[in-house]
């Protein structure tokens, strides 16, 4: 279409139009868009876990050695005078030497007991290196693999050697001796931590790494030749973890400013804020505050662990800034190592940034190993500087008048930012400086409340967010808080807990040791919490029980299960699905938990949720129940009834609307049929024999009017199709190539031709590996076997034929799998055929002759089934089919299976009837056709390989599941505040939407302006190709320049403007169905494609005709028990976009409805009449369905009354079937039906009889009804298509195809109008598909 250009660009019409699109389209809901259909239902990947610290460490000794021979100067340092004096904060010279040596030693002792007060101290104070030597392997030994720290003081003796040699004494202090820093190492061993305050200390540092590294060479060498003289010497510890903190660089002396001390190193290390003060004071900006001198900071009031107190102040607000300093400059690893790892390593580290920031100011460069990045010019210690001059500021009113002290705003200011940055915050921007702040924070009560909620905020960034948190440290902070009984934290906490627990579900373990699962235990359990936190507290306790027994043991003594199930009906859905999910994993595998449900009668309460209108609570529910059912302890026959109870009550869910709920019944189901597994195998091997039994009534190959072609093959003959997801390939196994392939299997032991039908083979597993199934599964049972056993059982003998006992609970379920593996969406069937098979392979694994002499007894156990009273039931061996099966089998003798070509007839054990009615299996199949084995299995030891169920990927496991909760766990990890894209009206999502919307509108405005002028002529070809297959139904789509082509079981998409093939794929419906209906849902936004097929089942695709591949969104049984057949009508559907309902029917007596929000039936509407519905025409405004019937019957339904009298009109004026019935849309719209003899009738709804009748063609095979333009159009057997207005006039008449020489159209098998333009499609049964439109002059 050639929109009109002055029209496109009049603002006027422009307004109009976004006032029209803002109006309809805006307002309309969307179907089958929720997550659950847009991801694949799977849990998040889970993260590295690098926050949880491997090795925690502690120093647990420390080793001090002083050199200092106070009142002698070293040679090799030229003093200047005055010099810097002070160590440990004492002037040596103002007491004799030995007091001073002692008093500093126990100085030093008490500075670094500030920082760790549980380790052993040992002193050394002028030491020899045989004292050394003693200290540090007796530390060594004491400390086992823990931490040792060397702090060495060496101010009395010369600078360390190039050599790498520091120096001690000789026993009368007359000599420097050399010590050997490779035999410190030894000694020393690791980890250990080595502090050097001496000029020149750079030196110790590089000598250090090289006798490190001569280690490793040596230990390498000793590792690869055992011979080598250095193996057999004891190994030296490799020094890998190792940490040495240095004064200085190697080239440089230490600062001898006489008013800093001497060991300025240890004093910023050990006395940070003492020394911070200081050296504040004598800088140039202390000038600006006034009254604060050098003797005022002594007298600073508070201790430095009180925070309430300035120095506890300054002590947390110093630790806050160096922490964060490093954890923005460090790389994460290191970060975690050095200020994580060990508290005393970790205090170290945040004083050595200071040093560097003093000592640099003095030209001194403190070194590290390992080293760190420069720090000294972060903009964080402005920060401190400003902290420090409001405190001293202070000072003097404080100490001269005690006036009260003024907390600092630096956590307050801190918070603020933090609050800022997370307003912008995103992934790919760096993350927040004052994380670490926040985790300070935390400690203090006063802005607790804040922080926490800050916190939370960030966490709900997303699973990066929760890792940098827990990088930071923040666990063991909010593990404390759980202990907290202020209820205002409650729901911040449960929040921040959630968050971790969805991204890392391995801290379960540490919430149960800290009694933690009792805090949300409270929480769900108090009905004035409101519903979203109690959701999140739920959700924690999932993950506490989820695969771990001490969790589970736990929260059953909390009492979860009774306060899980006054929960189910709670009107919030979130919190129902995740209270049947904590359910389902508090009795996985664990009984005890499982008989506490049991007295509490879980299993009924939670019957309630399997009809929940949202389909992931009705999952959860399914899980909840599988997993309940699913408990391996003993049986009693009490379970056993309970557990038949649940199977029963989980059948119902057979035809959900939802294929996640489907996935989880068949998981569920399988855990019952692992459960009873012997009883399953039994009922395997009767339906196995049954349907060799028993030839299907195969749809007639008749003609039919509506589609000319012969359906192709029939379903005896096996076809495999792709199941994992239907390519594009369509699966072309024609009747041809397949025998083909069959004559060269040998299904036969001794060797010798086979004489086969198709039927036998079907089952046979090596038949499907040599066709090559698309992934190499090889099943015992085909899809083709199963499916023929669905139906067989559906309207066989059967019943009679298994008799009382196994018309059980077993037959039942078992035919439930049969249904579901036959599910239109290929998960569903995948994992129901997992489970047949593994059922199949077991029974025919027992039912083998071998196994059973060998062990002596008959197989199988009896049904655990409380009814059983000892029907005895014997089987055929699977002989070909016998007149004489179905009556002689229960009575008490063996029928013998038929010999052939002179062969022995197989001998079976006697059968002796046991007690329970216990059922032997066909325990020999004729030798001739050996129908579940892989190849001959005369030889054992080949079969048994080749039998190992291990070896089996097709075959299900015990712990079978559908990612559900893992995928239900993924909400609580993505953003829950952020507002949602289609929301933000700066996304690309929301400006795409509102282009289709104002495009929407140009459609409807201009198609408008050319109906309404009136259409006089309809013959125009505006484009004509040949379709893949016959058309049988066409569908345009409202806004697209797009049309939708089924042929049998794949669907064409054709672009009409650039008349271009868009996409060509399957459907995926088996061999014996057809599509009969198709229908567009938001067709006004993001497309989806429905269509139908007359075995009932309903498939939604999208990414059709956009270069993608085509996926299924969707799939469901429409409509049950619909046999296919040639003649019917299939299956008729209409949509309501506005309510999201879809109306059901076709060869069945009922119109079903579907809500495709809840994904469930909600309203079966009987027709009242004994022939097949052809077309349904619903009116959402006035709730009515109008529906044409085969008997030539229009019929009228309220949907708003009760089945008994919704039916509020029926017109019988047709005697023939009726081609379509069309219900108009406005207020006084009539039905316009027209019947296969052409005659036209209009009816008003409130009289009973036509108002108007208009004869048309005879011989109609299509008919359509333009809704805007009052046209109809009739396609005829007769090869032609006529064209009429509403006066019954015929405006065209088309015969002939424009150009192909005009050749003749086909016989038409399908027409559609567009429901806007004045646009006919047309396909016909020579595979050709055109479109004609009014003439050009009109366009």
């Amino acid at each position: 279409m050639k929109m009109d250009s002055e029209l496109l660009h009049s603002p006027a019409v422009c307004l109009a139009e976004e006032e029209e699109a803002d109006m309809s389209d805006w307002n309309l809901p969307l179907a089958f868009m929720k997550k659950r259909h847009s991801e694949k239902i799977e849990g998040s990947k889970a993260l590295a876990q690098s926050w949880r610290m491997k090795d925690r460490m502690k120093t647990v000794s420390v080793a001090l050695v002083l050199c200092l021979n106070v009142g002698v100067d070293p040679p090799d340092v030229v003093k200047t005078s005055p010099c810097a004096r002070l160590e440990c904060w004492i002037d040596p010279l103002s007491m004799s030497p030995q007091k001073a040596l002692e008093t500093i030693g126990a100085n030093l002792q008490k500075q670094y007991e500030n920082w760790q007060p549980r380790a052993r101290y040992k002193q050394s104070l002028d030491p020899t290196v045989d004292e050394v030597k003693k200290l540090c392997t007796s530390l060594r030994r004491n400390a086992k693999e823990e931490r040792v720290l060397f702090h060495y003081n060496g101010h009395g003796v010369p600078r360390p050697t190039v050599n790498g040699e520091i120096w001690v004494f000789n026993k009368n202090y007359t000599q420097y001796i050399p010590l050997s820093v490779y035999d410190l190492q030894t000694w020393m061993g690791s980890p250990s931590i080595f502090v050097y305050d001496c000029s020149n200390a750079g030196i110790i540092v590089k000598s250090f790494k090289q006798f490190a590294l001569q280690r490793e060479q040596e230990l390498e060498v000793a590792a690869i030749n055992p011979n080598h003289p250095l193996a057999q010497m004891p190994l030296p510890p490799s020094m890998k973890n190792c940490i040495q903190l240095a004064a200085c660089e190697a080239s440089e002396l230490l600062p001898m400013n006489p008013d800093l001390p001497a060991d300025l190193f240890t004093s910023c290390l050990t006395t940070p804020i003492k020394i911070a003060l200081r050296w504040f004071c004598m800088q140039k900006s202390a000038k600006l505050v006034p009254g604060v001198t050098l003797d005022l900071i002594e007298k600073i009031p508070g201790r430095l662990n009180d925070r309430r107190t300035p120095l506890g102040e300054l002590n947390w607000i110093f630790t806050a800034i160096t922490d964060t300093i490093a954890w923005n400059v460090l790389p994460r690893d290191l970060f975690q190592k050095l200020f994580r790892q060990d508290l005393l390593v970790a205090s170290l580290f945040r004083n050595f940034l200071l040093a560097e920031r003093i000592m640099r100011s003095y030209n001194c460069t403190p070194v590290s190993s390992p080293r760190l990045p420069p720090t000294y010019m972060h903009a964080m210690w402005q920060a401190w500087d400003l902290a420090v001059d409001i405190c001293l500021s202070q000072l003097p009113t404080i100490i001269e008048e005690g006036t009260a002290f003024r907390h600092s705003p630096f956590f307050a200011e801190q918070l603020t930012a933090f609050q800022v940055w997370l307003t912008m915050g995103v992934e790919n921007r760096n993350p927040p400086e004052q994380l670490p702040i926040v985790l300070q924070v935390l400690l203090s009560q006063v802005h607790r409340l804040r922080a926490l909620d800050l916190l939370g905020r960030f966490l709900d960034l997303g699973p990066w967010a929760v890792s940098l948190a827990l990088s930071v440290g923040i666990f063991p902070y909010v593990l404390k808080l759980l202990q907290s009984s202020a209820r205002e934290l409650r729901p911040l906490l449960v929040f921040i807990w959630a968050k971790i627990l969805a991204v890392d579900s391995s801290c379960q373990a540490d919430l149960v040791k800290d009694n933690g699962h009792k805090y949300f235990l409270s929480v769900l359990a108090d009905p004035y919490m409101p519903a979203e936190h109690r959701t999140m507290a739920v959700f924690i306790l999932a993950v506490i029980v989820n695969s771990y027994t001490t969790g589970q043991e736990a929260c059953l003594q909390g009492n979860l299960i009774a306060i899980c199930l006054e929960q189910l009906s709670d009107p919030h859905p979130l919190l129902r699905q995740w209270v049947a999910i904590c359910l389902g994993r508090i009795w996985q595998n664990f009984d005890s938990a499982r008989w506490c449900g049991v007295r509490d009668s879980a299993h009924e309460k939670l019957y309630s949720l399997l009809s929940d209108p949202i389909p992931e609570v009705r999952c959860a529910a399914v899980f909840a129940l599988g997993t309940f059912v699913g408990n391996s302890a003993e049986r009693t026959d009490h379970s056993t009834t309970i557990d038949h109870n649940v199977a029963m009550m989980l059948a119902q869910l057979i035809n959900d609307g939802s294929p996640v709920v489907r996935k989880e019944l068949v998981v569920a189901l399988s855990h019952l049929v692992v459960q009873y597994e012997s009883n399953f195998c039994t009922v395997a091997l009767q339906f196995m024999e049954e349907e060799k039994n028993y030839t299907v009534p195969s749809p007639a190959n008749t003609l039919e009017p509506c589609n000319l072609t012969p359906v192709r093959d029939s379903p005896a003959i096996p076809r495999l199709r792709s199941v994992n997801s239907y390519t594009n390939i369509r699966a072309a196994t024609t009747a041809r190539n397949l025998n083909k392939s069959l004559q060269n299997l040998n299904l036969n032991e001794e060797g010798g031709p086979v004489a086969f039908s198709p039927g036998n083979l079907s089952t046979s597993s090596s038949a499907s590996s040599t066709l090559g199934s698309p992934d190499n599964d090889e099943y015992i049972l085909s899809f083709e076997t199963i499916d023929k056993m669905r139906r067989v059982s559906s309207y066989s003998s059967l019943n009679s034929l298994i008799g009382v006992s196994f018309n059980s609970v077993y037959t039942q379920i078992w035919r439930v799998l049969l249904h579901l593996a036959a599910d239109p969406f290929p998960e569903v069937s995948d994992l129901a055929m997992k489970v047949l098979n593994s059922i199949a392979y077991k029974a025919t694994m027992n039912a083998r002759p071998q196994r059973i002499l060998d062990s002596g007894s008959l197989t199988q156990s009896a049904p655990a089934s409380p009814t059983s009273k000892g029907a005895h039931i014997l089987q055929a061996g699977g002989s070909p089919p016998m007149p004489s099966a179905s009556s002689s089998s229960l009575t008490n003798e063996v029928p013998k299976p038929p010999t052939r070509g002179g062969e022995q007839p197989p001998t079976r054990p006697p059968y002796t009837p046991t007690l329970g009615g216990q059922a032997p299996h066909s325990h020999q199949f004729p030798r001739t056709r050996k129908m579940f084995d892989k190849g001959p299995s005369g030889s054992e030891q080949a079969g048994d390989d080749a039998d190992d169920p291990g070896g089996h990927k097709a075959y299900m496991n015990a712990n079978l599941s559908t990612g559900l909760c893992d995928w239900s766990a993924k909400y609580f990890a993505q953003p829950v505040m952020k507002i949602p894209e289609e929301h933000d009206v700066e996304s690309q999502v929301r400006k795409e939407r509102e282009w289709r919307f104002l495009r929407n509108a140009r459609v409807r405005k201009q198609s408008q302006r050319i109906t309404q002028r009136g259409v006089t002529r309809l013959d125009d070809q505006i484009f004509i190709n040949r379709n893949p297959g016959v058309p049988s139904v066409v569908k345009f789509h409202p806004f697209n320049p797009c049309i939708a082509v089924a042929d049998k079981d794949s669907i064409c998409f054709w672009d009409w403007e650039k008349a271009e093939r868009l996409d060509y794929f399957y459907n995926g419906n088996p061999r014996y169905t057809r599509i009969t209906a198709m229908e567009y849902l938001n067709g006004h936004d993001y497309s989806l494609l429905l269509t139908a097929t007359d075995d009932g089942a309903l498939r939604i695709w999208k990414n059709f005709a956009d270069q993608r591949n085509p996926e299924m969104v969707t799939a469901w049984q429409g409509l049950s028990d619909m046999l296919p057949t040639t003649r019917g009508a299939g299956m008729v559907v209409d949509w309501e976009q506005e309510t999201g309902l879809l109306m059901t029917s076709g060869d069945v007596r009922v119109i079903r409805i579907w809500d495709t929000e809840r994904e469930m039936k909600v309203q079966d509407i009987p027709t009242g009449a004994d022939s097949c519905v052809t077309c349904l025409s619903c009116d959402s405004q006035r709730s009515l369905i109008a529906a044409g019937l085969g008997d030539g019957s229009v019929r009228l339904y309220d949907r708003r009354m009760g089945a008994n009298e919704c039916r509020v009109m029926t017109y019988r004026e047709h005697s023939s079937w009726v081609v379509k019935a069309h219900l108009q849309k406005q207020t006084d719209g009539k039905i316009i039906s027209v019947s296969v003899d052409g005659d036209v009738r209009f009816f008003e709804l409130r009289s009973p009889d036509s108002v108007n009748v208009l004869q048309t063609v005879k011989g109609l095979t299509a008919l359509d009804i333009h809704p805007q333009a009052n046209l109809f159009a009739c396609g005829s057997m007769n090869q032609f298509i006529a064209v009429y207005n509403s006066n019954g006039d015929v405006i065209s008449n088309i015969k002939y195809y424009d150009g192909f020489m005009g050749q003749r159209i086909g016989a038409i098998s399908c027409l559609a109008f567009h429901p806007y333009w004045p646009h006919l499609a047309v396909g016909s049964n020579d595979y050709y598909m055109s479109i004609y439109s009014a003439e050009k002059r009109l366009r």
